[in-house]
């Protein structure tokens, strides 16, 4: 079993088209309205974008949190939380062994909070 799609509430379909591009670094892998749908590919995860679904919290792994929400930031984007350690990993049981997790979140094009997540060397 792996997971297959997630679903993410979006009213205004073109409009999440360009921010999950700008986002993501690759374009829709389809739009099909009617019904509202809007597909992207992430490694085999399909993330959709549907004016009928509920909101959701999504989590995308990125290299540099850091780098990200303050290009995110110059862009416009709302920064919810600001990036910070929510753990370190001294074993590999929840990610890379000699690594710190850290996390921050934005709001979305459509109000949706999505969590950006990096595993950094300890410092």
């Amino acid at each position: 079993m792996h997971l297959l799609q997630v679903a993410q509430k979006a009213n205004d379909l073109n409009r999440a088209a360009s921010f999950y591009s700008e986002l993501l670094g690759t374009q829709p892998t389809g739009l099909f309205d009617p019904p509202g749908l809007l597909f992207f590919d992430l490694e085999g995860v399909r993330l959709l974008l549907d004016r009928g679904a509920p909101s959701s919290l999504i989590y995308l792994a990125v290299q540099d949190v850091r780098a990200d929400i303050e290009r995110l930031r110059d862009r416009g984007v709302e920064v919810v939380s600001e990036p910070r350690v929510i753990f370190s990993h001294a074993d590999a049981q929840l990610g890379p062994a000699g690594t710190q997790e850290w996390m921050a979140f934005i709001r979305d094009s459509e109000g949706n909070t999505v969590g950006l997540v990096s595993q950094l060397p300890l410092d």
